[in-house]
């Protein structure tokens, strides 16, 4: 079992920044990927950003390549997800997903089914 847990988010004007943090505890020994989704009201889960842990290959949704940058630190199985020039479009529910080597569904990262655990979410909203 893996508990992932996001810290970070909250308020910020438009053309400001903001970073997510997310933390992974439990049995992380077979770390594939982790990644960070988000879903606005009314709104489908959508993919952000993931990196792949071993290669530190990153991925990012075409609406926020160049603004949002994905890193992680080894030794605290931790992923962060640094946001800049924010637009009010980037409001949403974020939520930080984990991905298991040894999960059966393939090697995908970009949807939600790809990932076997997730956080609990927190709210980024961005003014006008």
């Amino acid at each position: 079992q893996v508990q992932v847990d996001e810290s970070g988010g909250g308020l910020a004007q438009a053309g400001g920044s903001l970073r997510l943090s997310c933390a992974a505890s439990g049995r992380t020994f077979d770390n594939y990927a982790m990644g960070w989704f988000r879903q606005a009201p009314g709104k489908e889960r959508e993919f952000v950003a993931t990196i792949i842990w071993s290669a530190g290959s990153t991925y990012y949704a075409d609406t926020v390549r160049g603004r949002f940058a994905i890193s992680r630190d080894d030794a605290k199985d931790t992923v962060y997800l640094q946001m800049n020039s924010l637009k009010p479009e980037d409001t949403a529910v974020y939520y930080c997903a984990y991905k298991s080597a040894s999960d059966p569904r393939g090697l995908g990262v970009r949807r939600p089914d790809d990932y076997n655990y997730w956080g609990q979410g927190t709210q980024v909203t961005v003014s006008s």
